[in-house]
């Protein structure tokens, strides 16, 4: 299977926190990964690097066998241009927690907008994508309504439909669940599932929901203090961690 995703020793720091520490980690094409842990573990911070929202301070970052970020000699880090960083983020769609969609924009205008503008799809040509996405995730009868008028759950699978409609190859969800109600969360689990097993996607998805680590990956990594301590299987991580600090988590978000 190709290499989708290779961070080499990678280091990122904020100030004297060190949010990753010599971080390793590699995914293949069709990968589904669920990564966990506490906050200020480096979890979202990794996404951000993903998606080129974020510079590294050493290591090496390969997104779709394309170099992302990387140093040299391992200390200086030699920045990417422009240029090379928006054609790298069309490899890479992104759903956020809190939906970020364009207030005054409909469903369609806010699907449409990225491949026309980023793609240079004709107008009617990225409207008529647009409508098959939001078909696709549940909201054809939606088109029109603006974000105001759609519930949390639409709003988070209009988002899904966003990210999906420049064809990335890789699909990063950061808590993408965790804003929703809970009756809410069903739906767009259900539309994230879909996208995990129906398509040839490499998917990273954050979350702290044990649920949605289970329902969507084939491996979860757990990190803390900007490692990953254990990883592997659902049933083995979830169900018969090896590491104290994994179960030590798994007892605070899952009592019981």
């Amino acid at each position: 299977m190709t290499e989708m995703i290779s961070f080499e020793k990678v280091s990122k720091r904020f100030g004297a926190t060190v949010v990753l520490d010599e971080f390793s980690f590699t995914l293949k094409r069709g990968d589904k990964v669920a990564i966990i842990g506490p906050s200020g573990s480096g979890k979202s911070t990794l996404l951000r690097i993903m998606m080129a929202l974020e510079g590294i301070d050493s290591g090496k970052v390969s997104l779709n066998g394309e170099t992302l970020w990387h140093a040299s000699g391992g200390k200086n880090l030699i920045a990417p241009s422009r240029k090379h960083l928006r054609h790298m983020r069309t490899h890479v769609g992104m759903v956020f927690q809190n939906f970020n969609l364009f207030p005054n924009l409909t469903a369609l205008a806010n699907v449409a907008t990225a491949p026309h503008l980023v793609l240079g799809l004709p107008r009617k040509e990225a409207e008529a994508r647009a409508r098959r996405l939001l078909e696709q995730v549940g909201l054809g009868d939606k088109l029109s309504n603006y974000p105001a008028a759609l519930s949390g759950g639409q709003q988070q699978r209009v988002a899904i439909a966003r990210a999906m409609a420049l064809e990335p190859k890789i699909m990063l969800f950061d808590e993408a669940t965790s804003a929703l109600d809970p009756e809410r969360v069903g739906e767009v689990l259900e539309v994230m599932r879909a996208l995990a097993h129906e398509r040839d996607l490499t998917i990273v998805v954050v979350t702290h929901q044990i649920g949605v680590a289970r329902a969507i990956a084939d491996r979860i990594c757990f990190m803390e203090n900007g490692k990953i301590l254990e990883q592997g299987v659902p049933a083995a991580i979830l169900d018969r961690p090896q590491n104290d600090r994994t179960r030590a988590f798994l007892r605070a978000v899952h009592p019981g």
